[in-house]
């Protein structure tokens, strides 16, 4: 990897494709013969550290309407975490029944599964069919995978019954020096971003855009109140911007002062601090409080002067849900995601069906809306909230960070690139946007 990675530290994009690819490469993994290491611990006390690994594994083949991927910076998500302890499942079991689809996704089923969801790197090699990329284009990726056999997929590529999270569902993931990628995941890169920063929207704003612009998901308009939970975090952190983007007012929920001042500094004026609050939405394991669903209410309408959310923009799940679904606005909606506390959501069910509300699943995003999702961070409208870099080596670490909560924003990890900064082509748009562009970083 060291020729392909001095060509592109040297900036000789279009040599890329002359050079001779390695037999291996160093990428972060699990594996299956570790799947039980955590049996009888909480999830509280499962270590992503002592889990992931970073080993030589074999470059894998390339197929028809694929690419490799030099990468050059790479960033941590929730599923990496959920991988990392083997929850709910291991994803060895997705890994095996994507091997059974045909021939070629059998690559995929290995003992050993290649992890990560972002990227930010230079194409090496395109297989049979690829015509829109050529060795030596600077690319981020989306982590839909897709096969598009089925007519179901082809109004909303989110319903293909074969859709998949590339890294999480299938191999040869972004946390890694290489990557395999199908073509169709591939967008510009960000000319005025470096490769740390660049790397670090993919998963997470494409999934706020589903979920809170998109028609598919809340489809946000100008007005709507938003209630945003962890609106510091990887996902909040862009919903907030959707939010100010469009013309909505969001309410962000956060659990600290520091955190608290990040959304004002993004401009949002109405920010709650729920461990100031004191809210305790269960007042033991098996049962919520209602007063405090109203309480929260109460502040809410206090800050909006008399309003209620049009959206509440979910993703802690089982914690929150309960409250979300009360303060809702008569006619409003939940549009949830994740579930990082917990998947079994319950809500009373009067405050739904009385008041006409709605609960809307949302999932990634089709193609064009995280293309579209891209372009915004490309015109400099939406910035990463990229606050800390890790390299390979310290994966482990950087994914602790995000199970504890200890992060802000995103957290980003070097792959091919020996250092931050690096990666920017176009000096002038960076400069225009660079307060917000480091808004995050260093918090």
């Amino acid at each position: 990897m060291k020729d392909i990675r001095d060509a592109i530290l040297a900036g000789q994009f279009a040599d890329v494709g002359g050079l001779e690819v390695p037999e291996s490469y160093q990428g972060v993994t699990v594996r299956a013969e570790d799947a039980d290491m955590f049996e009888g611990l909480t999830t509280k006390e499962k270590d992503p550290r002592k889990s992931l690994r970073v080993e030589d594994v074999p470059v894998p083949e390339l197929g028809p309407g694929e690419a490799l991927v030099a990468v050059m910076a790479s960033a941590i998500n929730y599923n990496t975490v959920w991988t990392s302890i083997f929850e709910p499942v291991s994803t060895f079991s997705f890994l095996k029944r994507y091997g059974k689809l045909s021939p070629l996704t059998k690559r995929h089923d290995l003992p050993y599964h290649v992890v990560g969801s972002d990227l930010a790197g230079v194409v090496v090699k395109t297989g049979p069919g690829v015509n829109a990329w050529k060795a030596g284009d600077q690319v981020v990726a989306h982590c839909l995978s897709v096969e598009l056999e089925s007519p179901d997929g082809h109004s909303d590529t989110m319903m293909d019954p074969e859709q998949r999270i590339w890294g999480f569902e299938t191999n040869f993931g972004g946390l890694a020096e290489l990557a395999l990628v199908k073509s169709n995941q591939l967008m510009p890169k960000p000319d005025h971003l470096t490769w740390e920063e660049a790397a670090s929207p993919g998963l997470v704003n494409s999934t706020a855009y589903r979920q809170l612009v998109s028609k598919n998901g809340a489809d946000m308009k100008q007005g709507d109140v938003v209630l945003i939970w962890g609106a510091s975090g990887g996902l909040g952190s862009y919903a907030t911007q959707f939010a100010l983007n469009g013309g909505a007012t969001p309410i962000c929920v956060v659990s600290s002062p520091e955190k608290a001042q990040i959304c004002r500094d993004m401009g949002a004026e109405l920010v709650i601090d729920r461990n100031a609050e004191g809210y305790k939405f269960w007042s033991d394991e098996n049962t919520q409080d209602p007063r405090e669903w109203k309480r929260l209410g109460a502040k809410i309408r206090e800050l909006t002067g008399g309003e209620d959310p049009d959206i509440v923009f979910e993703h802690p799940g089982r914690e929150t849900f309960g409250a979300s679904v009360y303060v809702t606005r008569k006619g409003g909606q939940v549009v949830t995601c994740a579930s990082t506390s917990g998947y079994m959501h319950e809500f009373d069910n009067r405050y739904l069906w009385m008041n006409l509300k709605r609960i809307v699943g949302s999932h990634f995003a089709n193609y064009r809306e995280a293309y579209e999702a891209n372009r915004l961070v490309a015109k400099g409208m939406i910035h990463p909230t990229l606050s800390k870099v890790y390299p390979l080596a310290e994966t482990g670490q950087a994914a602790n960070d995000v199970k504890q909560n200890l992060h802000q924003g995103k957290v980003g990890v070097l792959a091919l690139a020996p250092e931050e900064g690096l990666g920017v082509t176009n000096p002038e748009k960076r400069e225009r946007h660079l307060a917000g562009i480091n808004r995050f970083r260093g918090v």
